[in-house]
């Protein structure tokens, strides 16, 4: 299966890094990329995205919740998938490590995703950070913010 990996630093303590990234509903609000996320229930959402024009689904549930260093997940059905947020201190603020594996069935489809998978997680993981960034510390310029 392939596996993408992203790191970035983000100017803000790390619990509060952490109720963020938790907050999984809201991913669709830091993102065009993801359509929606629905709750299910008490730690299970269904996601759907858009990624090099294909559309896909699928549910995850919550394997590891542990503030306010690691949030992590796999998928129960729809596109077979597994991924963690890591969340290190850092002088000035917290590092944000994700590693996200996943599997298309289908091999087009797949070396699509692959080939648009690395600049796409990069942007998406930008947006993500960019925005919750602004959230954690809304006075501070975006040139005094470390990525």
């Amino acid at each position: 299966m392939p596996v993408i990996e992203h790191e970035a630093e983000i100017a803000a303590r790390r619990d509060a890094v952490f109720a963020l990234v938790s907050r999984v509903e809201r991913f669709a609000d830091y993102s065009e990329v993801i359509d929606t996320i629905e709750r299910l229930d008490d730690g299970r959402y269904r996601w759907r995205v858009r990624v090099a024009g294909l559309r896909l689904t699928f549910d995850i549930a919550i394997t590891a919740f542990e503030p306010p260093e690691r949030f992590a997940w796999r998928s129960v059905g729809g596109v077979p998938n597994r991924g963690e947020y890591r969340l290190t201190p850092i002088p000035g603020g917290t590092r944000i490590h994700l590693w996200l594996e996943y599997h298309l069935a289908n091999r087009l489809a797949e070396k699509t995703v692959r080939q648009a998978a690395g600049p796409l997680l990069q942007r998406l993981s930008r947006d993500i950070i960019d925005r919750m960034e602004a959230q954690l510390t809304p006075d501070a310029p975006a040139s005094e913010r470390r990525w």
